[in-house]
Parts: C-alpha cells; structure tokens; sequence
C-alpha cells in the first residue's frame, strides 16, 4: 500500500513537532526541514488542525504545536483520516467497480486482510514511538536554529 504525499507530510509535519515538545514551529520551518513546498505544508497544516491533531496560533509568538500528547496520536488513527476511504483496488469501490470478476474474485478477500493486517500495526504505534529518538530527530531537522520570518 502506497500512502498518498499528503499522509506522508500529515505524518513528518507530526513528527516535526513532537520531536521537540511545547515549542512553536511555523510552517516555513517544517518546509525548509523537509525541502517541501510550504503551501503544500498549509493544506496539511489546515487538515491536522481541523482535525484536532495540531493547535495553529496565529500573529507574534504564535505558531504551530501538538494539540495533544505524542501518546495520544494513533499512526492509523491518522492515516485513516489522511487517506480516506480504504480502496486498495477498484472492487473496493461499489460505485466505480467495473471489474468483470468482481463476483467471483479471491483477490478482493486477500486485499481486505492485508489492508486489517496493515491498519492494525498503524493502530498499534504512537506518535510518541516515532519520536523516542527526539534528540536525534532535532538534530536532524535542526529544530532550534534561526529561520527567516515565517506564517504559521
């Protein structure tokens, strides 16, 4: 399974913050991290705070944080949300299903299982265990240095 590039930057721009907790990051930063186009990161940003996922202030001293606690954010949790509806192949989809052995495919039952299997080792992983490695991930992202002025 393929996730979609605006699961994968949902799940780096999560990560980004919760590698250094309680500080504010903007989205400029998360971009320059990550070499991601901002307004990329401004759609997901938008999504993960709609979503509960991330708070956004905006003005002086605003920015962008965790809105709640890295042990809290289920990895499937929120790729379900990203990704939308699991339709790993078109039979998947009553409305768009054009296949002529849909009936009688095995396929479909084998897909629904790796899909469970796939959602249930997401479901069993935090953001919390994505960033044990903290110290490691600043360093990395070089969270802490001084950046342009930025919009969160």
């Amino acid at each position: 399974m393929k996730l979609t590039s605006f699961t994968d930057y949902s799940l780096r721009v999560l990560i980004f913050l919760a590698a250094e907790p309680g500080r504010r990051a903007t989205v400029a930063e998360i971009a320059t991290a990550f070499d991601i186009k901002p307004n990329h990161l401004t759609k997901v940003v938008h999504f993960l705070g709609r979503q509960g996922f991330i708070e956004t202030l905006r003005g002086k001293g605003g920015g962008l944080m965790l809105a709640m606690a890295p042990e809290d954010i289920v990895i499937g949790r929120v790729v379900r949300q990203t990704e939308g509806a699991d339709l790993p192949a078109e039979c998947f989809d009553p409305a768009n299903n054009t296949c002529c052995i849909a009936r009688i495919c095995r396929l479909r039952g084998v897909l629904k299982r790796a899909t469970q299997a796939f959602y249930a080792v997401l479901d069993d992983c935090t953001l919390a265990d994505l960033v044990h490695n903290g110290r490691a991930l600043a360093q990395v992202l070089q969270l802490g240095r001084p950046t342009g002025s930025a919009h969160a």
